[in-house]
């Protein structure tokens, strides 16, 4: 039995109680959904500034009204200190998933994007200390990888950022070493990549190139590709990323740590192309238009891959779900949100 598998059925047999900012969000939403079909009692907060009150719908359409009575929502905003710690008070564990998470965003509005993910961050960080809740983790990001050229990524050795977005995200682990060193509280940094499935947004400009590309196959319309290609990712399923958030949230580490999730992994945005057309002709979906290659997009890396062994030893994290099973999986819920 996985380490994931063991935890679940401990969390069943003692419920505990879990606090998500950003729970109307893509990756919110999921980690809410699994906690509520666990049994657990969630608290969310958010101000939907990103975040959707159809994903909430959404979740409380898949679990039993048992289940979404045990979620309390609170709407409100991460840069008001009073919200947050009225958001953590009672809570187990802090699922700090709440950002303005766009490279292209924060080089249009670093502003914004620093009072939401430093200020915002620090509010969080703070709350949670102060209340003191078993474990804080929050979304840290590969972008904090820069331009650092090694392959694959390995936590400790990092580079320059490449966008006001990879600063924020840096700052963060940087206070979380600070918090743990000035007060003795650890928490813990999730680096992610590429992460997509259900209930990521398709819309707006600034959305992730899974969906957006999906949306405009199934509508018949162009896709961009930035640059030739060739760029590469470590693409992540959204049921990975919940595994590490629960593992994360409930394992017993001494000091504050970050971690990769992804899977080690590399696919370039033109064998990406390929792979949503080929999942949408399996629904019948027929697609023969070929992408149009357009100019670099400004803060992007050219590749990025994870070494995930550090995640896998410490806290037994398996991802279950590669790019091709996750697609397949996916590809449903984008169809049917095509319909709408």
């Amino acid at each position: 039995m996985t380490r994931f598998k063991q935890v679940c059925e401990q969390l069943q047999a003692q419920p505990k109680v879990w606090a998500i900012s950003g729970v109307a969000g893509f990756i919110g939403s999921n980690l809410l959904e699994a906690l509520l079909k666990l049994n657990q009692k969630v608290i969310g907060l958010d101000n939907f500034a990103t975040g959707h009150q159809h994903n909430l719908d959404e979740v409380k359409s898949l679990v039993t009204e048992q289940q979404w009575q045990q979620f309390q929502f609170i709407e409100g905003d991460i840069r008001n200190l009073d919200t947050c710690k009225q958001f953590v008070s009672g809570a187990d564990y802090v699922l700090h998933q709440a950002a303005l998470g766009s490279v292209p965003r924060s080089i249009n509005d670093p502003i914004t994007t620093n009072e939401v993910n430093i200020s915002g961050y620090l509010n969080m960080l703070v709350a949670a200390k102060e209340l003191q809740v078993s474990a804080f983790v929050y979304a840290a990001s590969s972008s904090t990888y820069g331009d650092h050229p090694d392959l694959p990524k390995v936590e400790g050795v990092i580079g320059n950022p490449l966008s006001p977005y990879a600063v924020t995200k840096y700052v963060n682990e940087l206070y979380s070493s600070v918090f743990e060193r000035s007060y003795g509280f650890p928490s813990i940094g999730l680096r992610y990549f590429n992460v997509f499935g259900p209930r990521q947004d398709p819309n707006g400009a600034y959305a992730a190139v899974i969906p957006k590309w999906t949306a405009a196959l199934i509508d018949e319309e162009q896709v961009f590709i930035n640059g030739d290609g060739e760029t590469s990712r470590d693409f992540c399923f959204i049921d990975n990323v919940v595994q590490m958030n629960i593992l994360a949230a409930t394992a017993d580490l001494a000091s504050s740590e970050v971690f990769n999730v992804a899977l080690n992994d590399q696919t370039s945005l033109t064998q990406l192309y390929d792979l949503l057309r080929d999942n949408l002709a399996k629904h019948g979906v027929e697609r023969e238009a070929k992408p149009e290659y357009r100019d670099f997009r400004a803060g992007d890396v050219r590749h990025s891959r994870a070494d995930i062994s550090k995640a896998n030893q410490l806290l037994g994290y398996a991802p279950e779900f590669t790019i091709g099973q996750g697609l397949a999986l996916a590809m449903p819920w984008y169809i049917n949100q095509s319909s709408l």
